[in-house]
């Protein structure tokens, strides 16, 4: 495989990468946590002037029209500076959503925004009885006359506290939670009677929320593509995430990866560079070996997230994931153990990428969800 970024990828690579360095380290995003803001408005103009914001999104509607694997390319930057901006939740998540369900007038309206920053959306799929499955809905839109109510429950909805815009699945026919038919995308406002936000911070400091939907009015226009349809759109905008969290967790790892050589070459112990030691050594190497394995994954995952062939796109993802989910926490627990007490303190970064790195392994489905997903395709 070609692990080699083209011309145009080394630049979005470059730019983000210099860009964050200088504006995103660890005082300043615990200054962010310090001033309960959710992301730095300086960084996100810095995108939008830059272009970045509109990678995804097609030239039509002012963006760059890149693909997955353009999107993974920054998704990589932002895991390695761990920045707080909602490009996933916005861009790769919500830009996804309208671009594979909209219409003309839906994606005219909403997509030259996110491309420029203007608007920031985020997408509620997940419920609290659902574990990771997204077609789990038990969440209700009845029609009455030209407007639907809304009511339920999403959880875990990364990005909105500071959305302007939400895109809810919800069911519009159907008994059960789990059929697989009846399946809606609506498009709601935060700010609309009957939201209710519960904000929390995720473990690694982004802003999520659970979400409460009270008899909440939208209009037909509200509705995000075909009525009843939505659940191969709503997988698929899952997987465009789920490839996106992925390669945020290579930047993390590879920082983890980083912290822990340095550390070896200076940390000393009988009068000797820890390093020294044959076994450190090996461990050191079996974490190189899975962090290259893993990037094989991930970078397969990007290949396929565009794909419409649900079923090649679902055995890569779930594949990157579940070696992600094993292989990625080894290679955290091995980080910390070598560096001892220092690898468990407020003030050094090891943590913080650990926890952006368990974050990603957990979005969008743990090892357990995602090894029965592969198992289905075979």
């Amino acid at each position: 495989m070609n692990f080699n970024y083209s011309e145009e990828q080394s630049l979005i690579s470059d730019s983000l990468s210099k860009l964050l360095s200088d504006n995103c380290g660890q005082e300043a995003r615990k200054s962010l946590l310090s001033d309960d803001k959710d992301h730095d408005p300086a960084i996100w103009a810095a995108l939008s002037d830059m272009g970045l914001l509109g990678l995804p999104i097609p030239e039509a509607y002012d963006g760059i029209g890149g693909s997955a694997v353009d999107t993974m390319v920054a998704a990589v930057e932002f895991g390695r500076h761990l920045a707080f901006e909602p490009f996933l939740a916005s861009v790769v998540l919500g830009g996804s959503a309208i671009q594979l369900a909209g219409t003309a007038e839906q994606k005219q309206a909403l997509l030259p925004g996110i491309a420029d920053g203007s608007k920031k959306l985020a997408v509620a799929l997940l419920e609290p009885e659902g574990r990771f499955d997204v077609g789990h809905v038990a969440t209700r839109a009845i029609k009455e006359g030209t407007s639907y109510r809304l009511s339920g429950q999403k959880s875990a909805v990364i990005g909105a506290p500071s959305a302007d815009l939400l895109i809810v699945s919800a069911r519009t026919k159907g008994g059960t939670p789990t059929e697989s038919d009846g399946l809606s995308l609506f498009l709601v406002r935060p700010d609309t009677d009957g939201v209710t936000l519960k904000t929390y911070r995720l473990a690694d400091g982004r802003a999520g929320a659970d979400i409460v939907l009270e008899n909440v009015e939208v209009t037909s226009s509200d509705l995000l593509g075909s009525e009843n349809q939505a659940l191969d759109t709503i997988e698929h905008i899952a997987d465009l995430g789920t490839s996106a969290f992925c390669a945020e967790a290579l930047g993390a790892l590879e920082k983890i990866i980083g912290l822990t050589t340095e550390y070896l070459k200076v940390r000393t112990q009988f009068g000797r560079p820890i390093g020294e030691f044959q076994a450190l050594q090996h461990q050191l190497a079996e974490m190189m070996i899975d962090f290259e394995h893993a990037r094989s994954l991930i970078y397969e995952a990007a290949m396929t997230a565009d794909s419409t062939d649900a079923h090649v796109r679902k055995k890569a993802i779930s594949a990157a994931k579940v070696f992600l989910g094993e292989r990625g926490r080894a290679i955290c627990q091995n980080a910390i153990q070598m560096h001892g007490g220092i690898g468990m303190t407020e003030d050094y970064e090891l943590g913080d990428y650990v926890k952006r790195t368990l974050v990603t392994e957990l979005a969008f489905g743990d090892v357990d969800h995602h090894l029965a997903r592969y198992a289905g395709q075979l």
